[in-house]
């Protein structure tokens, strides 16, 4: 994650001139949200900022007053990084990944008070002394229906046999988390032994398809790959796999091994409007606003008194959820602690692999 400092003189610039801009009065910290409060909301933008929009910004300002400023950033740990160190940070609410979390709870944020927040509600290994989770996500094993007409995929080590089921298959290059895991499932390793993860067994078992395998650069890539028929399979997000379906493609789940994962929403360290950033997340994490977020979105809440068929999904958002109930598989959690202490290890394999 040093990688940041290859950004820090730009991000310096951009931070130092925002704090620069302006003479307005500096915010208090400690101050409650208001009608004078502006919090700057950082996420990952696209459709998820407005569902974020929907879902917890507009119903939290009706309430208290509040305003919201958006901002999106892909490097958005390097930036805020530069800020810390610099004592200059200008966002008050980050949207990150679990693992994000682990690594970075009172370095890059701050602690919150666990009493306030679903705490007690969440499964074991999932909070933080900064976070507690708010919404899972799995890495869904999908085919094209179009493609298998007959004899069909029905288990994870499917995905590996082209000579049964020939075609493409399209992965997300950027990040190994849940391709690893199924490729060693497909190998053998039962679901509950998986971490730590061997991972060049994983990919020596990626590597007996490697031919076959599309590796997007983006979602939006991997995308455009089923819709157009480049690939017949994917490993790839839930709720990726319900948008993909209504672009066009007749995507069909296999349930058979499915690993899951969970994002957080965060108050980074120095936030301008701290407290007021802590009050509008114990708002998005109650149950209401899970729910309208998790129609829209297709994740599916964390907190365990939130019933997932409680939340109006559309039906190719119920369709690729693995936590809807029935006969679903194994749904395995993606061990957070570990891939806060190897990601960037396990990372760099799996970029090196793929090119090499």
């Amino acid at each position: 994650m040093r990688t940041t400092h290859l950004m820090a003189a730009a991000v310096a610039g951009t931070v130092l001139a925002t704090a620069a801009c302006g003479s307005a009065p500096a915010a208090d910290p400690a101050a409650p949200a208001g009608p004078d409060t502006t919090i700057t909301w950082q996420s990952t933008g696209g459709d998820n900022t407005e569902y974020e929009k929907q879902a917890f910004q507009e119903p939290f300002t009706a309430r208290t007053g509040a305003r919201f400023e958006n901002v999106t950033s892909l490097n958005y740990i390097s930036q805020l990084l530069t800020m810390v160190e610099q004592g200059q940070t200008v966002w008050d609410v980050v949207h990150t990944g679990s693992y994000l979390v682990k690594q970075y709870c009172g370095t890059l944020f701050e602690p919150v008070d666990l009493s306030r927040f679903p705490a007690d509600l969440v499964p074991e290994g999932t909070t933080t002394e900064c976070s507690v989770p708010a919404t899972k996500y799995a890495a869904g094993f999908a085919y094209d229906a179009a493609a298998y007409q007959g004899d069909a995929p029905t288990t994870i080590g499917d995905f590996f046999d082209t000579a049964r089921f020939p075609g493409k298959r399209v992965v997300f290059a950027g990040s190994p988390k849940g391709i690893i895991e199924a490729a060693l499932v497909a190998d053998g390793v039962p679901p509950e032994a998986l971490y730590p993860l061997d991972v060049d067994r994983a990919l020596a078992k990626l590597g007996t398809i490697k031919s076959d395998i599309i590796f997007a650069p983006s979602f939006t890539a991997l995308q455009q790959n089923l819709v157009n028929k480049q690939a017949t399979m994917t490993i790839t997000l839930s709720g990726r796999l319900g948008i993909i379906r209504d672009s066009g493609s007749d995507l069909v789940p296999v349930w058979d091994f499915t690993s899951w994962d969970f994002d957080a929403f965060v108050v980074p360290k120095g936030a301008p409007n701290a407290a007021a950033a802590k009050e509008s997340l114990e708002f998005a994490l109650q149950p209401e606003q899970l729910r309208t977020y998790s129609a829209l979105s297709g994740l599916t809440p964390v907190r365990s008194d939130v019933d997932p068929s409680s939340v109006e999904y559309t039906e190719s958002g119920k369709l690729f959820n693995p936590f809807l109930g029935g006969d679903r598989g194994d749904v395995v959690l993606q061990d957070p602690e570990y891939w806060a202490r190897n990601y960037n290890a396990v990372a760099e394999k799996w970029t090196a692999w793929q090119v090499g």
